[in-house]
């Protein structure tokens, strides 16, 4: 390592170590470990613009082990992105730009929010999946205008989590030749050495599904960490694994290569025997040399001349192949190309049938009108009807299949849809049972929070999965996912309330939406449609002006509300039918409309859904009735389960007419 080369990387560890200390928390050992691949990685391979952070043809750069992320800071920092040393001196602060970790939409530079384990390298797969789709669609031999890497930072953690190796694996199968993990390995975590956990052997783990493995054994050796990316980036037809050993905490002598170092503060007696072991000459805090500015400011202006060297070769493919680049445009707007809410066909419904069928029918309308979307399933597209006719499978050997297999990795899938989304250019949506969405909660919980716009297929909603039994009957997962903050949850009831679904959907633009759909048949009502926009409409109506009773349901139990009806008016009992779909976008409503739709003075209420009455009570109040399966299903035919747990015409009736006698 050079002179200059080395005091970059030192004084990416002071400021991290630094950052931290004066936060009294955050995680100083991957930054003064992984300092040196960092700045390898960031100076000499990738491909970004400080000035310009959104550059479409940037490489991308994961924190996948994001509680690192005072390294990432000070990278941003240092590389010129806009990040003041007052935002690293408030690290971790309340409205700071630098909080505990990376988060995506509220720090220059970050690409994505990390922090739980793993899930950086699935984002990174989506990422280089959305790079080989685009390139395939809309580069010519002579404009390779989509051309980039995709590179994870990720440590023994991330190489711990079960979805790394489902995407893993994946990445190996579709031959991802532009993705490259730099593994900080340092066999330290929390509790102590790694071997107590975690003595597999990583290498033949990666190379079994189908990656490069390089190794480099000194971290600190900044010339082989290059030569080793050099390498990665030579091998076109598999994705890499630069396994780089390092000594977490490095530099500080009484903690280096201890657990003491991972989370905890160095405190002012160790930072200064850092300072002492690297002959750091600079006493103050948080400093940053003149030749280092002036270092990184030569690096900087080299990296501005890639995007305008870009912007040339965009110009004359603008030229060449106006049409393709029109396209690129709308793909990159995001902007729906039609009017959908106006478009008769996408409405059009003229029978009875499972949501998911519906969906599946809708889906393939999509596909002709929405050309940039994409989608796929774990592995159950026959079921949850989600695969588009005569758009290809995405596959190694086809990148312009827009049919995605993600195989039963439904953890990973829902993270590499995170990617996908974040990449810019496509719209993406991931379907399996709802009863699985337990596996991909924390990967939806991400996409929440990042206010990503993926969408959720989940069908086989209820206790109608019927002969499959309770492991398979989704009783405790809408309430789950409805709290979760900025996921909109819609259980629509036929055809029409399946395509305001859809439409809300892509139409988002600031949060996913989980769809929930059916197995079984469900009738088609003259009543429903556009309506359902508003989250819950008023599908038949009492003909007083204050109805005697209000009935509320979401899918498939909105038919027994509507059945009984005309029952309970036999019983002198005027009620109104309301079909509520979304909870989220109901409360979105003006209060006008939801008094009009449930007045305050009409509290004797009944809420119909084959699902946990968790939730429901801020609708039936105290005086209301929620008929609900709050324990697990059976194994019997559907119609039998729903017989047997009160989900008939006979008993909302009798609720009925129990509270307003």
């Amino acid at each position: 390592m050079n002179n200059i080369d080395e005091l970059t990387v030192n004084t990416l560890r002071f400021l991290s170590v630094e950052a931290v200390d004066k936060a009294k928390s955050g995680h100083p050992g991957l930054p003064m470990g992984a300092a040196p691949m960092a700045y390898t990685l960031w100076s000499r391979h990738l491909r970004h613009n400080p000035t310009n952070p959104k550059w479409l043809d940037r490489d991308r750069f994961i924190l996948s082990a994001g509680h690192g992320s005072a390294l990432l800071y000070s990278l941003l920092h240092l590389f010129g992105y806009n990040i003041t040393m007052d935002d690293l001196m408030n690290f971790r602060q309340w409205g700071s730009k630098t909080p505990g970790h990376p988060e995506y939409g509220h720090t220059e530079g970050v690409e994505i929010t990390t922090g739980p384990l793993g899930q950086g390298i699935a984002n990174g797969v989506g990422m280089a999946m959305a790079e080989a789709y685009l390139a395939k669609k809309f580069n010519t031999p002579l404009y390779p205008i989509i051309d980039h890497y995709t590179y994870i930072l990720a440590g023994d953690g991330c190489m711990m989590e079960g979805v790394s190796l489902e995407a893993v694996s994946l990445a190996g199968t579709l031959g991802l030749g532009k993705l490259i993990i730099l593994y900080d390995s340092n066999n330290i975590s929390i509790e102590g050495d790694t071997d107590i956990t975690f003595r597999e052997d990583v290498a033949k783990r990666f190379e079994s599904c189908g990656w490069q493995v390089l190794k480099v054994e000194d971290g600190n050796d900044v010339e082989k960490i290059d030569t080793a990316i050099n390498n990665a980036k030579g091998e076109q037809n598999k994705p890499s694994l630069i396994i780089i050993k390092t000594i977490i905490g490095y530099g500080c002598p009484e903690k280096q290569g201890t657990a003491s170092v991972h989370g905890s503060p160095l405190g002012k007696d160790s930072i200064k025997a850092a300072k002492e072991f690297f002959k750091w000459d600079f006493h103050e805090d948080f400093h940053v040399s003149k030749d280092v500015r002036s270092h990184m400011e030569k690096i900087k202006k080299k990296l501005i001349s890639k995007e305008e060297k870009w912007n040339r070769i965009m110009e004359d493919y603008k030229k060449s192949f106006p049409n393709l680049y029109r396209e690129l445009e709308d793909w990159l707007n995001d902007k729906l190309p039609i009017d959908l809410l106006n478009s008769q066909e996408f409405w059009d419904f003229h029978k009875p049938m499972a949501t998911r069928e519906a969906s599946g029918i809708i889906i393939n309308k999509l596909s002709e009108l929405v050309p940039n979307i994409i989608g796929g399933s774990a592995d159950l597209s026959p079921s949850t009807k989600t695969y588009m006719k005569d758009r290809g499978d995405f596959s190694k050997e086809h990148r312009e299949g827009a049919n995605l297999h993600f195989g039963i990795r439904e953890h990973a899938m829902a993270a590499i849809a995170n990617g996908i989304a974040v990449h810019g250019g496509l719209r993406i949506f991931v379907s399996t049972f709802f009863v699985f969405s337990d596996y991909m909660k924390a990967a939806i919980r991400m996409s929440a929070l990042m206010k990503l716009p993926v969408i959720y297929i989940l069908t086989h909603d209820s206790i109608g999965v019927g002969e499959d039994g309770p492991t398979h009957e989704p009783i405790e997962q809408l309430a789950s996912l409805r709290s979760i903050p900025n996921l909109t949850v819609i259980r629509p009831a036929d055809g029409k309330e399946t395509a305001a679904a859809w439409y809300y959907a892509l139409t988002r633009e600031n949060g996913p939406t989980a769809i929930v759909l059916s197995r079984q048949q469900l009738p088609l009502y003259q009543e429903s449609g556009k309506e359902a926009l508003k989250g819950a409409y008023i599908l038949k109506d009492s003909e007083k002006t204050n109805p005697d009773v209000l009935l509320i349901a979401t899918g498939s139990e909105v038919e027994l509300i509507y059945k009984a009806y005309d029952e309970i008016k036999s019983e002198g009992i005027d009620s109104r039918i309301i079909s509520m779909p979304s909870f989220e976008i109901f409360e979105a409503q003006e209060d006008e409309y939801k008094e009009k739709i449930l007045p305050k003075n009409i509290t004797k209420r009944i809420a119909v859904e084959a699902a946990s009455s968790f939730g429901w009570h801020k609708y039936t109040g105290f005086e209301g009735k929620i008929i609900s399966i709050d324990h697990f299903g059976a194994s019997a035919p559907a119609e039998v389960l729903f017989e047997k747990f009160g989900f008939i015409v006979e008993n909302v009736v009798n609720h009925a007419k129990n509270l307003v006698k």
